[in-house]
Order: structure tokens, then C-alpha cells, then sequence
């Protein structure tokens, strides 16, 4: 889509603007970013300059992040002992217990990760927690990390470099896009109201219909999320599995747990065996070390 189109430059220069700063001013008043622009669902610049705020904000968050290091530099990496507090290293400590190198592979098999956020935090983990831990080089880690089946429904700010099914996409880790090619890139999310992509709620449903363990973490079980999780379609999912599922409520009421209880419910036939937990996603690791792992 060509955005200049037919306009007077500055008369369009100053239409964007205008939005923008309508954004800025009032996201204190917002949800999030995807709420704020649901308000005017069918207004295009609105959308454009929301979904470029997205593309920067995310790119500079990952490079704020701990996971962050300088490519540019010569043996740095990510310091793991600074993700103490995330859930990153409990998951990673479940997922390789009792695992050699060869038997990796299997386990990555049975994990998809459906991640509603834009960015590529745990992506960037795994490729360098693998490498690291069981002496692999960046090739060999990357194709082990082929096996997990990660779907981003409504996009993702573009591909790491390692991820060669998107090449064309590819973005550094907390890296910077050209000015001229943001429009080029905030054009591939899509926020929660205009849905995710038919070939995504395809995978989602294969997933979901066969999974035995459902885990939400940090999830704000949004009533559109819900639906995309859900497939789409009023039908419960008739999976031949019990599922377990757990579920973080960080500082929720005992009423809206239940609220989260009755959503997850609605999702499956059949009744689902659904703990509720008012923790962070790295104690619920913790907690649940035997539930969750492996062994």
C-alpha cells in the first residue's frame, strides 16, 4: 500500500502527526496500544502510526532487556544469571532435565509456544541457552530450535537472523530498522481486533486439539484472545486427551480467577483439570516443577 498516494506531502506529514499525537497523549488512558486502537477501528492512519510506535517500542525494549548484549563485540553473550527472576530459566531447567544432546530434539518436538507479544525474547533465549549449555555452535542450535512450533497469531516485529524460513525479515535482536522500511515492517503486525492470519488459527487448532498440558503465563485472557485460542468458532475443541492446564493470575481477585476458570473451561468438550495461581510465571515453575517437567 502506498501511504502517500495522491496527497500533498505536508498536508499528509501533518495528518500523521496529528495521530500521533493524539497516541501519546492518551495512552495513559488506554488498556494498551491495541485497545487505543480499536477505538477507530477503520481509521488507517491511526492504525499505521500505532503500529509504528509498536515496531520501535518493542526493538528498543528488547535492547533494554537483560537478554541483551552487542553482537558487534568479540565473546559476549547473555549474562543467565541476570534472568534469575524471569521464568526463562525454570522453563529451561524443566525442559532440560534429565535431557542429553540427543534426546533434545524429541522434547523440543512436543512444546508450542503461542505468543500473543511482538517481540522475540524467548526465541533469542533458547538459541543462545542451547548453544551454551550443551556446546553446540549457532547452526546446530538453531535447526534443534526448528522443532518447537512458535506462533506469533498477530505478527512479530521481523525474524532474528538465525531464522531462515523468513530471511527477508530478519531484524537483530533489539536492532534498528532503516526509517524508510518502518511502514514496510509495522505493516506485518496486526493487533488483536484485526485477528490473526487464517494459516495461524490453522495451527493453533491442530495444537489445541491434541495438547495434554495447557500453560497461560502472563496471559490477560482478553475476550478476542480467548476466541482466537478457541479457534474461532463456537465448537469446544474435542480433544481425546485430559488437559491439564495451569494458569498465572498475578494479583487477580479470587472472582476474576474464576472468571479465568470459566474461559478456560469453554474451550474443550471435555472438563479440563484448571489451577489458578495468583504468582509470577517464574514462581509458577517453581511450584510446579513436578507437573511440568519431564521426569
Amino acid at each position: 500500500m502506498d501511504y502517500w498516494g495522491d496527497y500533498n506531502h505536508s498536508e499528509l506529514f501533518h495528518n500523521y502527526l496529528q495521530e500521533g499525537r493524539h497516541i501519546s497523549e492518551n495512552m495513559p488512558l488506554a488498556i494498551s496500544i491495541d485497545n487505543f486502537i480499536d477505538t477507530e477501528r477503520e481509521n488507517t492512519e491511526l492504525a499505521l502510526c500505532g503500529k509504528l510506535a509498536i515496531i520501535r517500542s518493542i526493538l528498543d525494549a528488547e535492547k533494554r532487556s537483560s537478554l541483551y548484549f552487542n553482537p558487534n563485540k568479540v565473546r559476549i553473550k547473555i549474562t543467565f544469571s541476570e534472568l534469575e527472576n524471569t521464568w526463562y530459566l525454570p522453563f529451561f531447567r524443566s525442559l532440560t532435565e534429565n535431557c542429553n544432546k540427543d534426546e533434545l530434539i524429541e522434547r523440543l518436538k512436543n512444546i508450542t509456544l503461542i505468543i500473543f507479544n511482538y517481540d522475540r525474547c524467548i526465541e533469542h533465549f533458547l538459541l543462545h541457552a542451547v548453544m551454551s549449555y550443551y556446546r553446540l555452535n549457532k547452526v546446530e542450535a538453531a535447526e534443534a530450535l526448528e522443532q518447537i512450533d512458535i506462533i506469533h497469531p498477530y505478527g512479530v516485529v521481523g525474524s532474528l537472523e538465525w531464522q531462515t524460513h523468513e530471511p527477508s525479515t530478519a531484524v537483530e535482536f533489539g536492532g534498528d530498522i532503516e526509517p524508510q522500511r518502518l511502514v514496510e515492517y509495522a505493516q506485518r503486525i496486526r493487533t488483536f481486533t484485526e485477528g490473526s492470519q487464517s494459516h495461524q488459527m490453522e495451527r493453533i487448532t491442530k495444537k489445541m486439539c491434541l495438547t495434554e498440558r495447557l500453560i497461560f503465563l502472563g496471559f490477560a485472557f482478553h475476550p478476542l484472545n480467548m476466541q482466537l485460542i478457541g479457534g474461532g468458532q463456537p465448537e469446544n475443541y474435542q480433544n481425546p486427551n485430559t488437559v491439564d492446564c495451569y494458569a498465572t493470575a498475578y494479583e487477580t481477585s479470587e472472582s476474576d480467577q474464576k472468571s479465568i476458570r470459566n474461559s478456560i473451561t469453554h474451550l474443550y468438550e471435555r472438563p479440563v483439570e484448571i489451577n489458578t495461581v495468583n504468582t509470577t510465571c517464574a514462581q509458577l515453575f517453581k511450584d510446579y516443577s513436578r507437573s511440568l517437567g519431564y521426569s
